[in-house]
Protein backbone atom coordinates (compact mmCIF):
# COMPACT_ATOMS: atom_id res chain seq x y z
CA UNK A 1 0.00 0.00 0.00
CA UNK A 2 1.28 3.53 -0.84
CA UNK A 3 1.92 5.78 2.05
CA UNK A 4 -0.70 8.46 2.48
CA UNK A 5 -0.01 11.79 0.80
CA UNK A 6 1.04 14.03 3.30
CA UNK A 7 2.28 16.95 1.28
CA UNK A 8 -0.22 19.26 -0.77
CA UNK A 9 2.43 17.68 -4.18
CA UNK A 10 1.20 14.41 -2.99
CA UNK A 11 -2.10 15.05 -2.01
CA UNK A 12 -3.25 17.27 -5.61
CA UNK A 13 -1.21 14.06 -7.41
CA UNK A 14 -3.19 11.69 -5.78
CA UNK A 15 -6.41 13.24 -6.39
CA UNK A 16 -6.01 13.86 -10.08
CA UNK A 17 -4.57 10.11 -10.18
CA UNK A 18 -8.13 9.04 -8.46
CA UNK A 19 -10.48 11.84 -10.23
CA UNK A 20 -11.64 10.33 -13.28
CA UNK A 21 -12.25 7.10 -11.06
CA UNK A 22 -14.98 8.76 -8.81
CA UNK A 23 -17.55 7.32 -11.17
CA UNK A 24 -16.87 4.36 -9.78
CA UNK A 25 -17.02 4.91 -6.07
CA UNK A 26 -20.34 4.21 -5.43
CA UNK A 27 -19.78 0.61 -6.68
CA UNK A 28 -16.19 -0.36 -5.34
CA UNK A 29 -16.07 1.80 -2.13
CA UNK A 30 -17.33 -0.74 0.25
CA UNK A 31 -14.76 -3.46 -0.47
CA UNK A 32 -12.19 -3.74 1.59
CA UNK A 33 -8.70 -4.94 -0.26
CA UNK A 34 -5.08 -4.71 -0.13
CA UNK A 35 -3.79 -1.58 -1.01
CA UNK A 36 -7.32 -0.03 -0.58
CA UNK A 37 -7.45 0.96 -4.60
CA UNK A 38 -11.13 1.53 -4.17
CA UNK A 39 -11.26 4.64 -2.47
CA UNK A 40 -9.01 7.85 -2.80
CA UNK A 41 -7.35 7.45 0.60
CA UNK A 42 -6.99 11.44 0.77
CA UNK A 43 -8.57 11.59 4.12
CA UNK A 44 -5.51 12.57 5.81
CA UNK A 45 -5.01 15.32 3.20
CA UNK A 46 -8.36 16.48 3.24
CA UNK A 47 -8.20 16.28 7.39
CA UNK A 48 -4.99 18.59 7.26
CA UNK A 49 -6.57 20.73 4.53
CA UNK A 50 -3.36 19.97 2.40
CA UNK A 51 -5.99 19.83 -0.14
CA UNK A 52 -9.18 21.66 -0.02
CA UNK A 53 -12.93 20.01 0.12
CA UNK A 54 -13.80 22.83 -2.03
CA UNK A 55 -10.93 22.06 -4.77
CA UNK A 56 -12.21 18.22 -4.76
CA UNK A 57 -15.99 19.06 -5.13
CA UNK A 58 -15.11 21.46 -7.75
CA UNK A 59 -13.25 19.49 -10.05
CA UNK A 60 -14.94 16.76 -9.26
CA UNK A 61 -18.12 18.61 -11.00
CA UNK A 62 -16.58 20.16 -13.97
CA UNK A 63 -15.49 16.55 -14.96
CA UNK A 64 -18.01 14.61 -13.86
CA UNK A 65 -22.09 14.97 -14.21
CA UNK A 66 -23.69 15.42 -10.77
CA UNK A 67 -25.76 12.06 -11.16
CA UNK A 68 -22.50 9.97 -11.61
CA UNK A 69 -20.51 11.02 -8.55
CA UNK A 70 -23.39 11.87 -6.24
CA UNK A 71 -22.08 8.76 -3.85
CA UNK A 72 -18.70 10.35 -4.05
CA UNK A 73 -19.54 14.18 -3.09
CA UNK A 74 -21.93 12.71 -0.10
CA UNK A 75 -18.73 10.78 1.39
CA UNK A 76 -16.83 14.12 1.07
CA UNK A 77 -19.27 16.47 2.45
CA UNK A 78 -19.70 14.10 5.20
CA UNK A 79 -16.56 15.15 7.09
CA UNK A 80 -18.17 18.92 6.98
CA UNK A 81 -21.21 17.55 8.58
CA UNK A 82 -19.55 16.47 11.42
CA UNK A 83 -17.65 19.29 11.61
CA UNK A 84 -20.37 21.42 11.49
CA UNK A 85 -22.50 19.37 13.91
CA UNK A 86 -19.90 19.31 16.28
CA UNK A 87 -19.08 22.99 15.62
CA UNK A 88 -22.98 23.66 17.37
CA UNK A 89 -22.45 20.56 20.04
CA UNK A 90 -18.71 21.35 21.48
CA UNK A 91 -19.38 19.38 25.23
CA UNK A 92 -19.81 16.10 22.67
CA UNK A 93 -15.84 16.40 22.61
CA UNK A 94 -14.37 17.62 25.51
CA UNK A 95 -17.06 15.39 27.57
CA UNK A 96 -15.13 12.59 25.01
CA UNK A 97 -11.94 13.57 26.84
CA UNK A 98 -12.75 13.59 30.02
CA UNK A 99 -14.02 10.24 29.67
CA UNK A 100 -11.02 8.97 28.69
CA UNK A 101 -8.93 10.18 31.23
CA UNK A 102 -11.32 9.02 33.93
CA UNK A 103 -11.67 5.43 32.49
CA UNK A 104 -8.18 5.77 32.57
CA UNK A 105 -7.79 6.15 36.29
CA UNK A 106 -11.27 4.25 37.15
CA UNK A 107 -11.57 1.08 35.35
CA UNK A 108 -10.35 -2.45 36.78
CA UNK A 109 -7.07 -3.45 35.84
CA UNK A 110 -8.45 -6.61 34.01
CA UNK A 111 -10.74 -4.50 32.17
CA UNK A 112 -7.49 -1.99 30.71
CA UNK A 113 -5.72 -5.21 30.33
CA UNK A 114 -8.24 -6.87 28.12
CA UNK A 115 -8.65 -3.26 25.75
CA UNK A 116 -4.64 -2.97 25.91
CA UNK A 117 -5.02 -6.29 24.32
CA UNK A 118 -7.69 -5.99 22.20
CA UNK A 119 -5.95 -2.57 20.89
CA UNK A 120 -2.77 -4.61 20.22
CA UNK A 121 -4.25 -6.97 17.86
CA UNK A 122 -4.28 -9.90 20.80
CA UNK A 123 -7.97 -10.15 21.03
CA UNK A 124 -8.10 -14.03 19.08
CA UNK A 125 -10.53 -13.17 16.46
CA UNK A 126 -8.40 -13.15 13.70
CA UNK A 127 -9.69 -10.47 11.28
CA UNK A 128 -10.05 -7.94 14.05
CA UNK A 129 -6.84 -8.56 15.08
CA UNK A 130 -5.69 -7.95 11.59
CA UNK A 131 -7.20 -4.40 11.03
CA UNK A 132 -6.00 -3.74 14.72
CA UNK A 133 -2.10 -4.83 13.23
CA UNK A 134 -2.60 -2.46 10.14
CA UNK A 135 -4.02 0.42 11.71
CA UNK A 136 -1.09 0.74 13.86
CA UNK A 137 1.96 -0.42 11.17
CA UNK A 138 0.29 2.02 8.85
CA UNK A 139 -1.87 4.95 10.33
CA UNK A 140 -4.99 4.10 8.26
CA UNK A 141 -8.17 1.59 7.65
CA UNK A 142 -10.48 1.50 5.26
CA UNK A 143 -13.93 2.73 6.56
CA UNK A 144 -15.54 -0.16 6.22
CA UNK A 145 -13.12 -1.65 8.59
CA UNK A 146 -13.13 0.94 11.01
CA UNK A 147 -17.11 0.54 11.67
CA UNK A 148 -16.83 -2.96 11.65
CA UNK A 149 -13.65 -2.85 14.31
CA UNK A 150 -15.31 -0.39 16.32
CA UNK A 151 -18.70 -2.69 16.32
CA UNK A 152 -16.56 -5.39 17.38
CA UNK A 153 -14.84 -3.25 20.49
CA UNK A 154 -18.19 -1.99 21.84
CA UNK A 155 -20.68 -4.85 21.33
CA UNK A 156 -18.34 -7.64 21.00
CA UNK A 157 -15.77 -7.02 23.42
CA UNK A 158 -18.09 -4.71 25.48
CA UNK A 159 -15.46 -2.38 26.30
CA UNK A 160 -16.18 1.80 26.48
CA UNK A 161 -16.35 3.20 22.79
CA UNK A 162 -14.61 6.46 24.57
CA UNK A 163 -11.15 4.04 24.94
CA UNK A 164 -11.58 3.09 21.19
CA UNK A 165 -12.32 6.33 19.78
CA UNK A 166 -9.03 7.13 21.87
CA UNK A 167 -6.79 3.95 20.42
CA UNK A 168 -8.11 5.30 16.92
CA UNK A 169 -7.41 8.91 17.52
CA UNK A 170 -3.78 8.03 19.38
CA UNK A 171 -2.95 6.23 15.62
CA UNK A 172 -5.06 7.21 12.52
CA UNK A 173 -3.28 9.95 10.84
CA UNK A 174 -6.33 11.38 9.37
CA UNK A 175 -7.75 10.88 12.64
CA UNK A 176 -10.36 14.36 12.52
CA UNK A 177 -12.19 14.97 15.91
CA UNK A 178 -15.28 15.31 14.72
CA UNK A 179 -15.53 12.55 12.26
CA UNK A 180 -13.99 9.80 14.85
CA UNK A 181 -15.73 10.88 18.01
CA UNK A 182 -18.98 11.05 16.00
CA UNK A 183 -19.01 8.23 13.98
CA UNK A 184 -17.39 5.79 17.13
CA UNK A 185 -20.70 7.35 18.98
CA UNK A 186 -22.80 6.34 15.82
CA UNK A 187 -21.67 3.01 15.75
CA UNK A 188 -22.18 2.89 20.05
CA UNK A 189 -26.20 4.15 18.92
CA UNK A 190 -25.36 7.61 20.92
CA UNK A 191 -25.26 9.80 17.85
CA UNK A 192 -28.40 8.43 15.97
CA UNK A 193 -29.77 7.60 19.97
CA UNK A 194 -31.08 3.38 19.75
CA UNK A 195 -29.92 2.91 16.48
CA UNK A 196 -26.49 0.45 16.98
CA UNK A 197 -24.43 -0.71 13.95
CA UNK A 198 -23.58 -4.56 14.67
CA UNK A 199 -20.11 -6.73 12.93
CA UNK A 200 -21.60 -9.42 11.02
CA UNK A 201 -19.24 -12.32 9.58
CA UNK A 202 -21.40 -12.10 6.73
CA UNK A 203 -20.43 -8.71 5.51
CA UNK A 204 -17.12 -9.13 6.01
CA UNK A 205 -16.98 -12.58 3.64
CA UNK A 206 -19.22 -9.89 1.02
CA UNK A 207 -16.99 -7.12 1.16
CA UNK A 208 -13.31 -8.58 2.64
CA UNK A 209 -13.19 -11.74 1.54
CA UNK A 210 -9.95 -12.06 1.10
CA UNK A 211 -9.45 -10.78 5.25
CA UNK A 212 -11.96 -12.99 6.47
CA UNK A 213 -11.05 -16.18 4.73
CA UNK A 214 -7.31 -16.02 5.39
CA UNK A 215 -7.67 -15.04 9.07
CA UNK A 216 -10.85 -17.02 10.16
CA UNK A 217 -10.16 -18.34 13.67
CA UNK A 218 -12.86 -16.96 16.07
CA UNK A 219 -14.79 -15.98 13.21
CA UNK A 220 -17.47 -17.65 15.48
CA UNK A 221 -17.44 -14.83 17.85
CA UNK A 222 -18.87 -12.55 15.41
CA UNK A 223 -21.04 -14.63 13.08
CA UNK A 224 -24.66 -13.34 12.48
CA UNK A 225 -26.29 -12.86 15.39
CA UNK A 226 -23.49 -13.74 18.00
CA UNK A 227 -22.80 -9.88 17.96
CA UNK A 228 -25.76 -7.85 20.65
CA UNK A 229 -26.06 -4.31 21.32
CA UNK A 230 -24.32 -3.07 24.56
CA UNK A 231 -25.91 0.12 25.28
CA UNK A 232 -23.45 3.35 25.85
CA UNK A 233 -24.04 5.88 28.56
CA UNK A 234 -24.70 8.93 27.23
CA UNK A 235 -22.47 11.63 29.22
CA UNK A 236 -22.23 14.57 27.09
CA UNK A 237 -24.74 17.74 26.62
CA UNK A 238 -26.22 16.93 22.99
CA UNK A 239 -28.17 20.39 23.08
CA UNK A 240 -27.59 22.35 20.07
CA UNK A 241 -26.20 25.74 20.59
CA UNK A 242 -25.37 28.70 17.84
CA UNK A 243 -22.94 28.07 15.32
CA UNK A 244 -19.37 30.40 15.81
CA UNK A 245 -19.13 33.25 14.36
CA UNK A 246 -16.17 33.82 12.24
CA UNK A 247 -15.75 36.82 9.23
CA UNK A 248 -14.85 35.49 5.63
CA UNK A 249 -12.95 38.21 4.99
CA UNK A 250 -9.77 39.69 6.40
CA UNK A 251 -9.05 43.11 6.74
CA UNK A 252 -5.30 43.61 8.68
CA UNK A 253 -5.55 46.48 11.23
CA UNK A 254 -2.27 47.50 10.73
CA UNK A 255 1.04 46.43 8.42
CA UNK A 256 2.49 44.29 11.18
CA UNK A 257 0.66 41.20 11.46
CA UNK A 258 1.53 37.20 10.92
CA UNK A 259 0.28 34.31 9.84
CA UNK A 260 -0.33 31.50 12.40
CA UNK A 261 -0.45 27.92 10.33
CA UNK A 262 -1.92 25.08 11.94
CA UNK A 263 -3.07 21.47 11.83
CA UNK A 264 -6.23 21.91 11.27
CA UNK A 265 -5.86 24.30 7.76
CA UNK A 266 -2.43 23.75 6.36
CA UNK A 267 -3.45 25.91 3.18
CA UNK A 268 -3.39 29.74 3.40
CA UNK A 269 -2.61 30.26 0.06
CA UNK A 270 -6.18 28.93 -1.09
CA UNK A 271 -8.10 30.48 1.34
CA UNK A 272 -9.10 34.81 2.36
CA UNK A 273 -5.49 34.86 3.23
CA UNK A 274 -4.35 34.28 0.02
CA UNK A 275 -3.47 38.13 -0.40
CA UNK A 276 -2.31 39.18 2.19
CA UNK A 277 1.40 40.85 2.84
CA UNK A 278 2.60 39.37 6.20
CA UNK A 279 5.85 39.99 8.03
CA UNK A 280 5.73 36.14 8.90
CA UNK A 281 4.81 33.03 9.25
CA UNK A 282 4.99 30.54 11.78
CA UNK A 283 3.38 26.67 12.62
CA UNK A 284 4.27 25.16 16.39
CA UNK A 285 4.49 21.71 16.58
CA UNK A 286 4.51 20.54 20.75
CA UNK A 287 5.88 17.28 20.94
CA UNK A 288 5.45 17.34 24.93
CA UNK A 289 1.16 18.04 24.65
CA UNK A 290 1.60 15.18 21.87
CA UNK A 291 2.96 12.22 23.99
CA UNK A 292 1.74 13.11 27.63
CA UNK A 293 -1.62 14.37 26.56
CA UNK A 294 -3.24 12.72 23.91
CA UNK A 295 -0.40 9.80 23.84
CA UNK A 296 0.18 9.74 20.07
CA UNK A 297 1.99 7.15 18.17
CA UNK A 298 5.66 7.60 16.58
CA UNK A 299 3.96 7.45 13.54
CA UNK A 300 1.25 9.99 13.86
CA UNK A 301 3.44 12.52 15.64
CA UNK A 302 5.80 12.05 12.26
CA UNK A 303 3.01 12.67 10.13
CA UNK A 304 1.67 15.50 12.19
CA UNK A 305 5.44 17.29 11.97
CA UNK A 306 5.53 16.49 8.14
CA UNK A 307 2.23 18.21 7.31
CA UNK A 308 3.18 21.29 9.40
CA UNK A 309 6.56 21.17 7.76
CA UNK A 310 5.19 21.43 4.31
CA UNK A 311 2.64 24.03 5.30
CA UNK A 312 5.47 25.89 6.33
CA UNK A 313 7.62 25.93 3.40
CA UNK A 314 4.31 26.88 1.06
CA UNK A 315 3.87 29.54 2.91
CA UNK A 316 7.82 30.71 2.39
CA UNK A 317 7.04 30.21 -1.14
CA UNK A 318 3.64 31.94 -1.59
CA UNK A 319 4.32 35.38 1.06
CA UNK A 320 7.94 35.16 0.32
CA UNK A 321 8.40 36.22 4.12
CA UNK A 322 10.28 34.56 7.08
CA UNK A 323 8.06 31.24 7.34
CA UNK A 324 9.52 28.92 10.36
CA UNK A 325 7.89 25.68 12.16
CA UNK A 326 8.87 26.10 15.88
CA UNK A 327 8.79 23.23 18.39
CA UNK A 328 7.28 24.13 21.16
CA UNK A 329 6.66 22.93 25.09
CA UNK A 330 4.11 25.63 25.38
CA UNK A 331 2.18 27.03 21.97
CA UNK A 332 0.71 30.21 23.91
CA UNK A 333 4.07 31.20 25.23
CA UNK A 334 5.72 30.45 21.94
CA UNK A 335 3.58 31.95 19.50
CA UNK A 336 3.74 35.54 21.74
CA UNK A 337 7.58 35.16 21.57
CA UNK A 338 7.29 34.71 17.96
CA UNK A 339 4.74 37.64 17.46
CA UNK A 340 7.55 40.04 19.80
CA UNK A 341 10.19 38.97 18.24
CA UNK A 342 8.57 39.55 14.28
CA UNK A 343 7.31 43.07 16.32
CA UNK A 344 3.66 41.89 15.45
CA UNK A 345 0.44 44.15 16.05
CA UNK A 346 -1.91 41.27 15.35
CA UNK A 347 -1.65 37.30 14.14
CA UNK A 348 -4.47 35.76 12.18
CA UNK A 349 -5.26 32.35 11.58
CA UNK A 350 -7.62 30.37 9.88
CA UNK A 351 -10.36 29.71 12.74
CA UNK A 352 -9.65 25.75 14.52
CA UNK A 353 -12.55 23.64 14.48
CA UNK A 354 -13.75 22.18 17.63
CA UNK A 355 -10.76 19.90 18.47
CA UNK A 356 -7.19 19.82 19.78
CA UNK A 357 -6.29 23.13 18.29
CA UNK A 358 -9.35 25.14 18.97
CA UNK A 359 -8.99 24.06 22.67
CA UNK A 360 -5.94 26.22 22.85
CA UNK A 361 -7.70 29.27 21.94
CA UNK A 362 -8.62 30.55 25.02
CA UNK A 363 -5.33 30.74 26.62
CA UNK A 364 -3.51 31.80 23.10
CA UNK A 365 -5.96 34.53 23.14
CA UNK A 366 -5.31 35.65 26.89
CA UNK A 367 -1.53 35.41 26.81
CA UNK A 368 -1.60 36.96 23.10
CA UNK A 369 -3.69 39.82 24.78
CA UNK A 370 -1.34 40.57 27.78
CA UNK A 371 0.99 41.29 25.16
CA UNK A 372 -1.04 43.71 23.37
CA UNK A 373 -1.57 41.59 19.85
CA UNK A 374 -4.69 40.84 18.91
CA UNK A 375 -6.11 37.13 17.94
CA UNK A 376 -8.14 37.17 14.42
CA UNK A 377 -9.23 34.10 12.83
CA UNK A 378 -11.00 33.59 9.76
CA UNK A 379 -13.48 30.86 8.16
CA UNK A 380 -14.19 30.17 4.69
CA UNK A 381 -17.70 30.90 3.86
CA UNK A 382 -17.98 27.51 1.95
CA UNK A 383 -17.44 26.00 5.53
CA UNK A 384 -19.54 28.17 7.49
CA UNK A 385 -22.37 27.87 5.08
CA UNK A 386 -21.61 24.15 5.08
CA UNK A 387 -21.61 24.02 8.68
CA UNK A 388 -24.77 26.05 9.47
CA UNK A 389 -27.04 23.03 7.43
CA UNK A 390 -25.77 20.15 10.10
CA UNK A 391 -28.19 20.96 12.90
CA UNK A 392 -29.81 17.87 12.55
CA UNK A 393 -29.45 14.35 10.85
CA UNK A 394 -26.94 13.95 7.88
CA UNK A 395 -29.72 13.22 5.08
CA UNK A 396 -31.78 16.42 6.13
CA UNK A 397 -28.55 17.89 5.45
CA UNK A 398 -27.41 15.96 2.84
CA UNK A 399 -30.67 17.63 1.10
CA UNK A 400 -29.70 20.96 1.40
CA UNK A 401 -26.36 20.83 0.72
CA UNK A 402 -27.29 18.52 -2.86
CA UNK A 403 -29.03 21.18 -3.92
CA UNK A 404 -26.61 23.84 -4.02
CA UNK A 405 -24.48 21.41 -5.73
CA UNK A 406 -26.49 20.61 -8.15
CA UNK A 407 -26.90 24.39 -8.50
CA UNK A 408 -23.41 24.99 -9.10
CA UNK A 409 -23.24 21.87 -11.80
CA UNK A 410 -26.07 23.24 -13.56
CA UNK A 411 -24.36 26.56 -14.24
CA UNK A 412 -21.08 25.35 -14.25
CA UNK A 413 -19.97 27.78 -11.45
CA UNK A 414 -17.82 27.09 -8.40
CA UNK A 415 -19.84 27.96 -5.91
CA UNK A 416 -17.79 26.32 -2.89
CA UNK A 417 -14.85 27.41 -4.56
CA UNK A 418 -13.24 30.20 -2.04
Amino acid sequence: MSPAPLTRADALAAWHSFLPHVVEYAARRNHVVEGHPNVSRLSAALRYRLISEDEVITETLAAHPFSKVEKWLQEVCWRRYWKGWLEMRPDVWTSWRRRVSELRRTLPPDILRKAEAVAAGQSGVACMDAFAHELIDTGYLHNHARMWWASFWIHAEKLPWELGADFFFRHLLDADPASNTLSWRWVAGLQTPGKTYLVRLSNLEKYASAISLKASAGSNRIADGAVTPHPQKEWADTTRGALPHYESAYSPISERYGIWLHPDDLLPEVSPLAKLMPKAVAAFSNQSVYQNHYHLSDHRIKSLRKVLADGVTRAAVHYSCSSEMIESANTALSLGDWAQRHQLEEVVAMAPTVGPVHDLLPQLRQHLNSLGIQLTLIRRESGTQAFALAKAGFFPFWEKMSRQLRTAADAQTQFFFS
